[in-house]
């Protein structure tokens, strides 16, 4: 798996691009992947709303967020339009290991603040590596259409994983913020290398 460029690792704070393989996999289960675009997109809503009933008292978080919540369920209703234009079923949500994974990562047992640091961290990764996979979805696809599609998501959602960055420096130490977020990045770069490639799955 290849290093990510400097300038994309600047605009995601990833280190590593997605293996090579996905995007070719991908292709050949388009259906699956914008069954599991969309219900990615749906729980990227419905994620921003929780962080808003449990931090309502955070009057930022609350302002940031609300509008996110409406691009996110927009999006899904985009990825829902195009399964219907192909004539395919929403279909089930599937498990998300990807997402499992970072979860087991965060700390249970540590302070609010840690918790609450942690969960927007995640936040931070799963749309950094979305948008990380649209790009390839952008670039890699051979349906000229579907590229443009996703490039599209890409514009969309590239600030999604620095508002998530900005909300945490906002309130907790900045200098604890990006000791947690290089230990969560080497995570995620373990993860990603340890990861099945699969192409029935945006993560």
């Amino acid at each position: 798996m290849e290093t990510l460029s400097q300038d994309t690792k600047n605009i995601l704070g990833l280190q590593l691009v997605s293996d090579p393989r996905w995007v070719d996999l991908a292709a050949m289960s388009l259906s699956e992947i914008l069954t599991d675009h969309a219900w990615c997109e749906q729980k990227a809503a419905t994620s921003c709303i929780s962080l808003i009933s449990k931090y309502n008292d955070k009057e930022l978080l609350v302002k940031e967020l609300a509008p996110i919540v409406t691009e996110e369920w927009g999006h899904f209703r985009q990825v829902l339009t195009e399964l219907n234009k192909r004539n395919l079923p929403l279909g089930k949500q599937r498990k998300d290991v990807y997402v499992n994974k970072l979860l087991e990562f965060q700390k249970k047992g540590g302070s609010p603040e840690e918790r609450f640091l942690d969960h927007l961290l995640t936040m931070a990764l799963i749309e950094a590596r979305s948008c990380e996979r649209f790009k390839r979805l952008s670039e890699g696809l051979e349906d000229a259409y579907l590229r443009k599609f996703y490039r599209k998501f890409m514009e969309s959602e590239a600030g999604h994983y620095t508002l998530f960055i900005n909300l945490a420096d906002t309130y907790l130490p900045k200098a604890a913020v990006r000791k947690r977020w290089k230990e969560w990045i080497a995570y995620e770069t373990g993860l990603m290398q340890s990861m099945e490639v699969r192409g029935d799955r945006i993560h």
